[in-house]
């Protein structure tokens, strides 16, 4: 949906060179379904809804509390391996040899015989699909060597990617004292998957995976159902209680949503499907300007042309509650008229969109054009023509 926007200007204090310029304050007003974040309540310990199509947090109960996440730690595992792949320095032909350690691991396993080398490829797919321990194992021992060096590894990475509640001792979640993550911060991982590698993101959806002629089903419960899921990734141990970390999207929005310490499996599915559904029905996404849109023409002082276009960088998307309505301010602040010379992405100023009861967003405003400066000539005619203007009547 894209809104429709009403503009107001005010001249408000003195410019530059200590004539009387303009500081712009712009109002657009967004007639929309709108209101405070509504409160929904979930037996979960711990949960967290974004909508990720505008950063918008759509409910959240201690999601900033680290907890033990079980298997829905490995997606940090299959982060390492992307981020290989990525980068070039590793193949998903490549293989791993599978040791006596990684075999002998309990819980759910994607069958890897011992003494075998398994690819790359059918490592990460019995990681995602089949949960396998003993597939992160191999996964962490081809890698840095073994698992407590991969972790190590883990731990670097994740305060690189500022997952600051997190901490990692295996590739597993197997249950040790002090490995942990916030529902935060599996929520930020999991967008990092979505978005930085959508051609293995595809994996996450996949309902089954057959190795060593044994078929398992992927353990994402609402996979099957017609939400709009496709991943991402579940766990559960005796100390975390049930979790699902999951992703669905509809039309142009996409949510994550994380959930731990359920009672049931059944209870974490049928609250992750009434969460998902809650969060698409009850918020709309609004787009209130495409990448590049001009938000403004500025003036400018003694350039070689008039004014320059502000615009976004990027696309600004907000989403907003449907059932209350009321009013959303859009707001844009510059110092007028801006000196020359100016140059295409300089910063000049900023957008900030407020409403009732949603956090504040904020976005720079950039020169969408280069500006030079006039030469010694041209300036002399534009201030003589400024000066004429103030003393003649």
């Amino acid at each position: 949906m894209k809104a429709h926007i009403w503009w107001h200007k005010a001249k408000t204090r003195s410019g530059p060179y200590g004539w009387r310029g303009w500081s712009i304050a712009v109002f657009a007003t967004l007639w929309s379904s709108l209101a405070s974040a509504q409160s929904i309540d979930t037996p979960a310990d711990y949960a967290y809804l974004i909508d990720i199509s505008s950063d918008t947090v759509l409910m959240e109960k201690s999601a900033d509390v680290p907890t033990a996440p079980a298997s829905m730690s490995k997606m940090m595992t299959v982060l390492m391996v992307l981020e290989r792949l990525k980068a070039g320095t590793l193949q998903m032909d490549d293989t791993f040899p599978v040791s006596e350690k990684a075999w002998q691991k309990g819980g759910s396993k994607m069958f890897v015989e011992v003494g075998s080398r398994v690819r790359v490829d059918d490592l990460l797919r019995g990681i995602i699909v089949q949960s396998g321990n003993d597939a992160c194992i191999v996964v962490a021992e081809g890698l840095a060597g073994s698992e407590t060096a991969f972790a190590a590894e883990m731990n670097a990475r994740a305060r690189e990617l500022g997952l600051k509640d997190s901490h990692f001792l295996n590739a597993t979640g197997w249950p040790e004292d002090g490995h942990v993550m916030s529902a935060r911060d599996l929520a930020q991982l999991s967008k990092i998957l979505i978005t930085d590698f959508p051609e293995y993101y595809g994996m996450f959806s996949e309902k089954s995976f057959t190795y060593n002629g044994i078929t398992q089903r992927n353990r994402n419960p609402i996979l099957s159902e017609e939400i709009g899921a496709d991943g991402l990734k579940t766990g559960h141990t005796e100390e975390s209680g049930y979790g699902l970390t999951a992703s669905a999207k509809r039309g142009d929005r996409r949510l994550i949503l994380v959930l731990n310490g359920l009672e049931s499996a059944t209870q974490r599915a049928r609250e992750a499907e009434r969460l998902l559904e809650w969060g698409f029905r009850s918020f709309e996404g609004i787009t209130l300007f495409e990448a590049q849109d001009k938000v403004e023409e500025a003036p400018v002082w003694l350039g070689e042309r008039a004014s320059v276009p502000l615009v976004l960088a990027e696309r600004l998307a907000v989403t907003l509650p449907r059932q209350a309505r009321g009013k959303m301010q859009v707001s844009i602040r510059y110092d007028a008229p801006i000196p020359s010379p100016i140059r295409k992405g300089q910063e000049l100023g900023a957008l900030q969109v407020t409403a009732p009861g949603v956090q504040p967003v904020e976005r720079p405003l950039i020169a969408g054009a280069d500006i030079d400066a006039l030469g010694p000539v041209g300036r002399v005619l534009a201030l003589t023509q400024y000066w004429l203007a103030r003393v003649l009547p």
